[in-house]
């Protein structure tokens, strides 16, 4: 069966290190396809034999990029298992990964061709406008706090798990680096006991022992594990009528590495029935190096 994995994004969101991952794991990959060849590309692949391909387009392609969610809705409705991933970041992250490279943006040329003198912030908000109709309808991954690792983890996760149903992913945060982008709803969990203030448990994370049982023993934790569990069972169901592939629970605490850890991890417990399941975790000290 046809596997196609369809990269996209803002510019330095990290599309250059998930393509790479994909071409490591034995996708064959091709940047910059321009929209208007995508159908023959596919068509192609197909009869190619080919199983597994990898697809980046983004605003450096040629073409109508208005007509890529149309393209996606036709490519689906011929039963072509498709999996599109749209990377986003915040400004000041897209601003110093620029800085830190030293190029400039792709559309800066575009736009001086136009009568414009542009400068990076115009470009990545000309760059948010022209994208804005493809996000709304795909799977983000907001990359503004994840080192290469932990993206690469993510994505391969991502298009591995079955697209039959919604993918519902439970993903941990901290309040101190921002709400995540990607997030579709997002619970506050600074207001329960925080082992913080234990110096047994500062080190450790909600994913151990310790901290779990620590946090276990208090009635208000227990009560908003379940209380967000009641609401997502009661809302699931219409978002899966929705049409949409996913779903992204966010939950955050002031750091995000106890708290929300650990009731990221008794949701995605409750939910185990579901399929696919995600757990993420987006604070760094909680993956191995080189992971």
């Amino acid at each position: 069966m046809l596997n196609i994995v369809l990269i996209t994004g803002i510019s330095g969101s990290g599309k250059s290190v998930a393509l790479r991952m994909l071409e490591d794991t034995g996708y064959t990959c091709v940047d910059n396809l321009p929209v208007r060849f995508l159908h023959d590309f596919i068509a192609n692949t197909r009869d190619s034999g080919l199983e597994r391909i990898a697809v980046a387009i983004d605003v450096r392609t040629p073409g109508d990029l208005d007509e890529l969610p149309g393209v996606l809705t036709s490519l689906r409705a011929m039963g072509i298992a498709l999996h599109v991933v749209f990377l986003d970041a915040d400004d000041q992250t897209l601003m110093q990964r620029y800085s830190e490279s030293r190029r400039r943006h792709p559309l800066t040329d575009r736009l001086r061709r136009e009568g414009r003198d542009p400068s990076l912030e115009e470009c990545i908000a000309t760059e948010r406008d022209m994208l804005a109709s493809l996000r709304d309808q795909e799977h983000v991954i907001d990359t503004s706090d994840l080192t290469p690792g932990q993206l690469r983890g993510w994505v391969r996760d991502l298009v591995q798990a079955d697209r039959a149903s919604v993918i519902l992913t439970f993903e941990s945060f901290a309040y101190k680096r921002g709400a995540p982008h990607d997030a579709d709803l997002v619970f506050d969990v600074r207001c329960l006991p925080n082992p913080y203030y234990d110096q047994r448990l500062r080190p450790l994370t909600g994913r151990d022992e310790p901290v779990a049982a620590w946090l276990a023993q208090f009635g208000s934790v227990e009560a908003m594990i379940d209380d967000i569990s009641a609401f997502i069972r009661k809302w699931l169901p219409l978002y899966m009528q929705d049409t949409r592939n996913y779903l992204t629970v966010a939950i955050g605490c002031t750091g995000g590495q106890h708290r929300s850890v650990y009731v990221t991890e008794q949701l995605a417990r409750r939910f185990a029935d579901h399929s696919p399941l995600l757990i993420r975790h987006r604070n760094h000290m909680l993956h191995p190096p080189g992971t």
